[in-house]
């Protein structure tokens, strides 16, 4: 009898976070009346919370109108992908909030003014991870 190898591997609540806590860099999802955009963002993964710096604008407006966003984040190697979905409420943050997320270690990768900080606080959270199999009969 041959054993099977399941490639696909759930991930614990705790290794999500662990994982989410490890990047920088995400996708944001969001809607508006009728229309979901997905935004790249630089983020950190903090008290259960996920963090990000936007300028005002769509994305500011979008989280703010909608609150309700899916934020996703991927890592894809030589043999092992991951991938974590969170659901969650986004809330833009003011006073005492932003002075904090002020200390926060958010490093935009290009040099544009953003000065207003989004929180989202997780009410969901799932993660996969996958052995790959690059052969080209998966064998």
């Amino acid at each position: 009898m041959t054993e099977t190898h399941d490639p696909t591997h759930v991930l614990s609540a705790e290794e999500a976070w662990e994982f989410l806590a490890s990047r920088r860099f995400g996708r944001l999802a969001y809607h508006v009346a009728s229309e979901v955009d997905i935004v790249p963002v630089n983020y950190v993964a903090t008290g259960g919370k996920l963090v990000f710096q936007t300028a005002q604008g769509s994305k500011l407006f979008g989280v703010t109108v909608g609150k309700t966003v899916a934020f996703e984040v991927d890592d894809i190697g030589e043999d092992v992908a991951t991938s974590v979905v969170v659901r969650g409420l986004a809330t833009h943050l003011t006073g005492d909030a932003a002075d904090a997320a002020e200390d926060l270690p958010l490093h935009p990768w290009v040099p544009t003014i953003k000065q207003e900080f989004v929180a989202i606080e997780v009410t969901q959270i799932s993660g996969r991870r996958f052995d790959l199999d690059r052969s080209a009969n998966g064998s």
